[in-house]
């Protein structure tokens, strides 16, 4: 099991994965440099058959200015998944929506700045309604939202791959199928908006 090298406030902890499968706390960034598994959670919301995509702001710690799905985030210690998925809407989307667990996609990826992703991500569906204001993002979070097909995303990440974060490349280039059952599933089953 890694070490912890500090002590950190409880929102900096996020859930890490031992080798033989446990969980332990570890701070954020430190999961990050040192390329520790660890829990995360991805959000993919639609309204009319088109995906909400956010840019990330400038100033995250990694993947600034980049394309990702709507929302996602790292599970606090001893935080479960299905609240946090629903905790991260709401922070840096400033909305709530109705989400389903879909599945999970464990990767990993070298995000620049000598800082890795190596998730477990369990990935999230859900809808908003026409009447749901998407304008109140945190600018802390997110520089701008934008919906987008399927389909297209799948093109403009083909073609334009360096807008893109590296997740949302693997959703889409390497979970394609996955991503879009769920959506389609969502939509028959949920009265998809």
């Amino acid at each position: 099991m890694q070490q912890l090298t500090k002590t950190v406030a409880t929102a900096d902890m996020i859930t890490a994965i031992d080798e033989d499968g446990s969980f332990y706390p570890i701070e954020k960034m430190d999961a990050h440099v040192q390329n520790v598994p660890h829990l995360a959670v991805s959000v993919f919301l639609f309204r009319d058959g088109k995906l909400l995509l956010q840019q990330r702001a400038s100033h995250k710690y990694h993947s600034g200015d980049l394309w990702a799905n709507t929302c996602c985030s790292h599970p606090r210690w001893q935080e479960s998944p299905d609240t946090c998925a629903s905790r991260r809407i709401g922070e840096e989307l400033g909305f709530s929506a109705e989400i389903t667990l879909f599945g999970k996609i464990d990767y990993a990826a070298d995000v620049g700045h000598s800082l890795f992703e190596n998730e477990s991500a369990f990935c999230y569906v859900g809808a908003i309604s026409a009447n749901t204001p998407i304008d109140n993002f945190n600018t802390d979070e997110v520089k701008a939202l934008r919906w987008i097909d399927l389909d297209c995303l799948r093109k403009e990440v083909t073609l334009k791959p360096q807008s893109y974060t590296e997740w949302i490349r693997i959703y889409v280039l390497k979970h394609f199928e996955l991503l879009n059952e769920a959506a389609l599933n969502h939509r028959n089953t949920a009265a998809f908006i």
